[in-house]
C-alpha cells in the first residue's frame, strides 16, 4: 500500500459537523477516517450514511464487547452501513467474535475488515496486572489474544505497535494488524502509554496506524497528514 493508504485518522471531535468538516478538509491526504465512541454516541449510526455517500472509508471503532448474540445484531447494523472495518473485543471470547464474523461474511458489498482488540495502547503492566487482575506480561497477553482472534475468525486485531512484530510473527503475515498510539516524533504522548512513531510501527509489522491528536489539533492538519506519510513513505 502507499504511504496516505496505511494512514487512518481518528475522528474524534463531538458533531458530525465537526467530523464532516475534518474529512473535507483531509480527503485525498489519508487512506481512512477513523469514526469512535464519542462521535457515534452524540450521533448514532446515521453519521456512517454520510461518509457512505462521500465514498469515504471509515474505520467503526466500537469495541464491542458485549454476548454473542447481542455482539452480532450490532455488528450486522454497522455492516449495512458499508464500514471498511470495525472491531470487537478480543477479550468477549470465540463465540462472540465469531458473531461479528459471522456478520461482516453477511455484508451485501465488500466484506469489511473483522479485527478484535487485544489491549488498549492506553493501558500500562502495571494497570493490566494491578487494576485489572491479568496476571503475566502485556506481550504474552497479546499474542492469545491474537491467536485467539484469528482461529475465532477476524481478520486481524488492533494492537500496540511494540506488540506488532509478535503478533506478526505468531500470526503469519495476512493478519490485519492496525496500531493506535501513534506519536510522530515532533507530537506529545498525551493519555497513551504504549507509543511508537508511524516509521517504527510500520518497521514493527504493522499494516494501519492510527493517528488523532497530532493531526485533528495541528495548526495545518493537512501538512501534519503529509508529514506522516512521508514517513511512512520512507519506511517502505
Amino acid at each position: 500500500m502507499a504511504g496516505k493508504e496505511k494512514l487512518i485518522v481518528a475522528l474524534d471531535v463531538p458533531t458530525l459537523t465537526e467530523a464532516q468538516h475534518l474529512a473535507d478538509e483531509l480527503r485525498g491526504e489519508v487512506g481512512m477516517f477513523k469514526v469512535g465512541l464519542e462521535l457515534y454516541s452524540r450521533e448514532g449510526l446515521g453519521l456512517l450514511s454520510w461518509f457512505s455517500k462521500e465514498s469515504l472509508p471509515v474505520f467503526f471503532d466500537g469495541k464491542f464487547h458485549d454476548i454473542p448474540n447481542t455482539v452480532g445484531a450490532a455488528s450486522a447494523a454497522v455492516v449495512s452501513h458499508g464500514v471498511k472495518m470495525f472491531n470487537v473485543h478480543a477479550a468477549g471470547g470465540a463465540k462472540m467474535i465469531g458473531a461479528a464474523a459471522e456478520a461482516a461474511g453477511n455484508a451485501n458489498g465488500a466484506k469489511p475488515i473483522l479485527l478484535a482488540v487485544t489491549i488498549l495502547t492506553s493501558m500500562s503492566q502495571q494497570v493490566m496486572n494491578e487494576e485489572i487482575g491479568i496476571a503475566g506480561q502485556v506481550d504474552a497477553q497479546v499474542k492469545k489474544l491474537a491467536l485467539l482472534a484469528q482461529v475465532a475468525g477476524a481478520d486481524g486485531v488492533v494492537a500496540s505497535a511494540e506488540e506488532a512484530a509478535l503478533i506478526r510473527q505468531c500470526c503469519g503475515k495476512d493478519f490485519v494488524i492496525v496500531t493506535p498510539g501513534i506519536r510522530p516524533s515532533w507530537a506529545g504522548h498525551d493519555d497513551q502509554k504504549r507509543v511508537m512513531t508511524p516509521k517504527e510501527a510500520i518497521a514493527n509489522g504493522a499494516d494501519y496506524i492510527v493517528v488523532g491528536r497530532p493531526i485533528v489539533k495541528a495548526s495545518d492538519r493537512k501538512d501534519a497528514a503529509r508529514r506522516i506519510v512521508e514517513e511512512l513513505e520512507s519506511s517502505s
